[in-house]
């Protein structure tokens, strides 16, 4: 897998297979459409995004899955339609060898989004 540290989104995605790749950039597609403001970069060695300057959501290749990262509050928001995948307080993986859920991954990506939107109001009243 991974071999070298990446600085790139694109970089990241290249070290991997073509049927990794095409799974990562379909995720990347969706995050970027759903938070088209957010800023992409790279943390913890995965491709991140934030909004309001605030942590939205990350992702990463494994041998057998993707992981997806949406802080505890994007997975418990979506307890029942991500009970079917193995999960952990913050993540969730989705297995390369099925076809990722795009559209429960672009609800939980708007949710964040909101999420970030209300704490940025809290904080600046």
């Amino acid at each position: 897998m991974k071999t070298k540290k990446v600085t790139t989104v694109d970089a990241y995605i290249e070290e991997f297979s073509p049927e990794v790749q095409a799974l990562l950039r379909k995720m990347r597609n969706i995050i970027l459409k759903v938070a088209s403001d957010a800023q992409e970069s790279i943390s913890y060695g995965m491709p991140a995004y934030k909004t309001q300057g605030k942590p939205l959501v990350y992702f990463a290749a494994y041998k057998n899955h993707i992981g997806f990262y949406a802080t505890p509050s994007g997975h418990e928001a979506f307890k029942k339609e991500l009970s079917g995948y193995q999960q952990g307080k913050g993540s969730v993986q989705f297995p390369l060898n099925e076809p990722l859920p795009l559209e429960l991954i672009g609800k939980i990506v708007a949710f964040r989004v909101q999420e970030n939107l209300k704490r940025v109001k809290r904080t600046s009243k």
